[in-house]
């Protein structure tokens, strides 16, 4: 297993029982990297997190030093973090704002600064309510620390950090949907353009919008250079990342790894990762980036983990979610609970989510139950094709957002991958795996 010696970046305060309070965050080295960014002018500080090639770590991938280039210049401009981590099976940024909370707004600070922002906000799902109590207290702290606030550390430099908690909408992950639940609307992605939030975002004004787990890294970024982090990694997937493992694995949970040097296989299976699948049963397949994301076969999980590599191979890392499947999975059940998920949180907006994704789930359903047609699997195809042409990856846009167009995701890798156990399940009228 090739498991690299690269530093823990995001998780190193993690063997600490106590990694949450101030005490800790200062005796290893806390504010420290905004401390060094107020002597640094804005545009040194950005230049640096350009430099350190971070890609934004909430699912799209876009490098955040770019995205705050993008941000239109203007009197009043907003920074908002995304920590609505909703996708299922997804818990990477629920233990960043659980186990460092001061991570986080140290990081959003350096971000505040480099932007010149005096407003920002930290917009994180309201069943985080161990996370909330933790990122609350911690801000509460830092304003008594001199850290937030008026005249940061004698710089003269000042911002207003607010925490604020959500409903617990999937669609709020999104980030123009996030934007209008901040205003107190309901969550509703916006049509981009014009909405694109560095043009028109917060209150109608240029907003930069990023991931806990991006502006987690910051503090390091700062301290170490955004050579050392760019050093880490290979082409443009750069330094280190969270992988969220779920499944049939015998040791699931959070692992920050070196991207690219590092694989599937070793996630899954290294003794100090995964550990390998329960029973020594076979891999039969997984998901690369989130529910959202085609599958992949065990023929792919030699695959590194890298933005550009898992995008060649037709999927994408998307949320940093890797589900495991083994041999005793049925196939049609997986894809069906997906589905029915998808068909629950579709905000109602678009046609083809919302319509879509409500029969995809009947007939997932009707199959899976062992009442489905053999004509269903065209059926279920034709009606995905509607929802997103071609069934390509990435996927043709029908709606306002990506959601629609992700659904069809896990349908057309089950029926492309597992065509004959729906077949099973129709003949038979009643899934193989009991």
């Amino acid at each position: 297993m090739a498991i690299t010696e690269a530093p823990k970046i995001v998780t190193a305060r993690m063997g600490h029982p106590d990694s949450h309070t101030l005490e800790r965050y200062l005796a290893t080295g806390g504010y420290e990297g905004l401390r060094k960014a107020l002597t640094m002018t804005p545009e040194a500080v950005a230049a640096e997190v350009d430099a350190a090639s971070l890609l934004g770590r909430g699912g799209a991938g876009f490098p955040a030093g770019r995205k705050w280039s993008m941000l239109r210049k203007n009197p009043v401009s907003y920074l908002v973090v995304n920590g609505d981590e909703s996708e299922p099976a997804t818990f990477k940024d629920h233990l960043l704002v659980e186990r460092d909370p001061h991570q986080l707004i140290e990081g959003v600070l350096i971000a505040a600064y480099a932007l010149q922002v005096s407003q920002a906000f930290i917009y994180l799902r309201g069943e985080f309510a161990l996370g909330l109590e933790r990122v609350q207290a911690a801000l509460n702290d830092a304003y008594d620390h001199g850290a937030v606030g008026e005249d940061i550390f004698g710089s003269g430099f000042s911002i207003d950090l607010v925490v604020h908690p959500g409903a617990g909408a999937y669609i709020c992950g999104e980030e123009t949907a996030l934007i209008e639940s901040l205003e107190g609307k309901r969550g509703f992605p916006r049509i981009k353009p014009p909405f694109f939030p560095a043009a028109i975002g917060l209150y109608g004004e240029p907003t930069v919008v990023n991931n806990v787990e991006t502006m987690s890294n910051l503090p390091w970024i700062m301290l170490h250079g955004g050579a050392a982090f760019a050093a880490l990694g290979e082409g443009k997937s750069t330094g280190t990342r969270l992988f969220a493992l779920a499944g049939h694995v015998r040791h699931p949970g959070v692992f920050e790894i070196e991207m690219v040097k590092t694989t599937f296989a070793d996630l899954i299976f290294a003794p100090v990762l995964g550990g390998g699948i329960p029973g020594d049963r076979q891999l039969k397949a997984f998901i690369p980036g989130g529910v959202s994301a085609p599958w992949f076969g065990p023929e792919q999980v030699d695959l590194p983990l890298g933005q550009d590599e898992v995008a060649g191979a037709g999927s994408m890392l998307g949320s940093g979610s890797v589900v495991v499947m083994d041999e005793d999975t049925c196939a049609v059940r997986a894809a069906w609970r997906i589905t029915r998920f998808f068909a629950r949180e579709s905000c109602g907006q678009c046609t083809p989510c919302r319509e879509g994704s409500g029969w995809l789930e009947r007939i997932m359903a009707r199959i899976e139950s062992g009442h489905g047609r053999e004509e269903d699997l065209d059926l279920l195809l034709d009606a995905c094709d509607n929802i997103a042409p071609g069934l390509t990856w990435p996927p043709q846009q029908t709606t306002i957002c990506v959601l629609g167009p992700s659904i069809p995701s896990s349908i057309g890798s089950a029926i492309k991958m597992f065509r004959d156990e729906f077949l099973v399940h129709i003949k038979e009228g009643g899934c193989p795996f009991g």
